[in-house]
């Protein structure tokens, strides 16, 4: 049984709050154990280990003097150093005057430049290996294509049960070949919409012809979490038959009416299992973006399309899976670096900035969708928190790296006047970006 799908079972607001702290829990836990780690195997003693501010809620003291410890407010958390006077690293003047020079060696203040930028740094270098890993593992599980075009499992369509079978070798379509799994590819882009295409296949040793569904039928694969598909009950495996009486027989057609809704609700004839029901959602504008880097703008439902029939694959090596989770994390920071660009441009709205409500109902949501959904969020989640703290904002990992390298360039660190007014600074930016986001998620459609 699918234990996320009991959650709900307790009530909304609830679901939302469990999956959201957990989602975050594990996230920040990592995050702040790169500090810790690193710290300590650079020479920096930790005080204390936080999971979440406020009371605490529970503590242990290891047999190194750290204090493990899980807080009342669970919304982030810290790594309290020698020397610090509070979770943001300032110094606690008075302690460090009473310190011994091997003693300031333990402090994060006074340990040397290079054992004080790596403790900041791995932080954020930890959600994204966290990330890699977590990608890497459920691209594993799912498997990459042969690089021959063969057939896995078969969708259940209305019309053709058993037209496509487990094992049959596609050697072309419609006429084109599809000697590997690019040609299948290409073949499908140069494919009319049709209820129906012609296959030429290698099943049992023998080539025969077949007619069979349209490879790239009006199915849904996935439903995004927190969609409007989601929101009204669609589900992986359902068959969009027709939009407002108008048949669709492929899921280009399906966006393309979707896309010239303006937003316009939709009543959509779905097919699932053998029965057939009629459900209604509205578009949502989205901005997404594009292969140039740039972004478009569109109307979404929120489903992802699929293939008539899924692929046999293979499980990668470990080298090939990393690889693979690598280039997924880094999609994500381009993207969003270049969405973080595009909306002070002003080239997009600035409602595609969630603050925590957004993602505490983004996280229900995935949950809701099954633990595979939930493990990929967060991991796209992590990569998120990774990037952010390395903005150069102070109060963030990447100011206090700024400081390091003026440090580093005039070789001597910012007054403690300059660094109380920069911090100050950067919190006020931070609290008004968190200001903004919540307002984005009360507001924005």
């Amino acid at each position: 049984m699918e234990i996320f799908g009991l959650i709900p079972s307790f009530g909304g607001f609830l679901y939302t709050a469990i999956a959201f702290v957990v989602a975050l829990s594990i996230i920040v836990a990592v995050h702040e154990y790169g500090h810790y780690i690193v710290g300590r195997w650079s020479g920096i003693h930790a005080e204390v280990f936080s999971l979440g501010f406020g009371p605490r809620i529970c503590s242990w003291v290891d047999k190194r003097g750290t204090r493990w410890q899980v807080a009342a407010l669970p919304f982030g958390g810290y790594v309290k150093f020698l020397g610090d006077s509070d979770p943001a690293s300032g110094q606690d003047t008075a302690t460090l005057d009473g310190l011994s020079a091997a003693q300031k060696r333990r402090t994060m203040h006074g340990a040397p430049l290079w054992a004080r930028s790596a403790t900041v740094l791995a932080g954020p270098m930890f959600n994204f290996l966290m990330a890699i890993m977590l990608f890497a593992t459920l691209i594993a599980l799912r498997g990459v294509p042969l690089e021959a075009p063969v057939v896995g499992d078969v969708r259940s369509l209305p019309g053709f049960d058993d037209a496509l079978r487990p094992g049959d070798r596609i050697l072309g379509l419609d006429g084109i070949d599809t000697p590997d799994t690019a040609g299948l590819s290409l073949a499908l882009q140069a494919l009319r919409p049709d209820q129906s295409t012609q296959y030429r296949i290698l099943r049992d040793g023998l080539e025969q012809t077949i007619v069979g569904p349209f490879p790239l039928p009006a199915v849904v694969d996935a439903v995004q979490p927190g969609s409007a598909a989601q929101q009204s009950g669609m589900l992986p495996g359902d068959v969009v038959l027709a939009v407002d009486g108008q048949p669709v027989a492929a899921f280009e057609a399906l966006r393309d009416v979707v896309g010239a809704s303006e937003g316009r609700a939709l009543l959509m004839r779905i097919w699932r299992d053998g029965t057939e029901l009629d459900v209604t959602l509205t578009p949502r504008r989205m901005d997404l973006p594009t292969a140039d880097g740039g972004f478009e703008t569109r109307w979404l439902i929120g489903v992802n399309g699929g293939l008539a029939f899924s692929p046999q694959t293979r499980m990668p090596g470990v080298v090939e899976s990393l690889d693979l989770g690598l280039g997924q994390t880094l999609v994500i920071i381009r993207t969003s670096l270049s969405g973080l660009w595009h909306m002070l441009s002003g080239a997009i709205s600035s409602c595609n900035l969630s603050g925590p409500l957004g993602i505490a109902e983004t996280s229900a949501a995935a949950a809701s969708a099954g633990a595979v959904s939930f493990v990929w969020f967060i991991a796209t989640l992590s990569t998120a928190v990774g990037l952010m703290n390395l903005f150069p904002i102070p109060v963030l990992d990447g100011g206090h790296l700024v400081f390091h390298v003026y440090e580093a360039a005039f070789r001597r660190p910012p007054s403690p006047r300059v660094l109380n007014a920069m911090m100050m600074v950067g919190l006020v930016v931070l609290v008004s970006l968190m200001v903004f986001a919540l307002t984005n998620d009360i507001f924005c459609p």
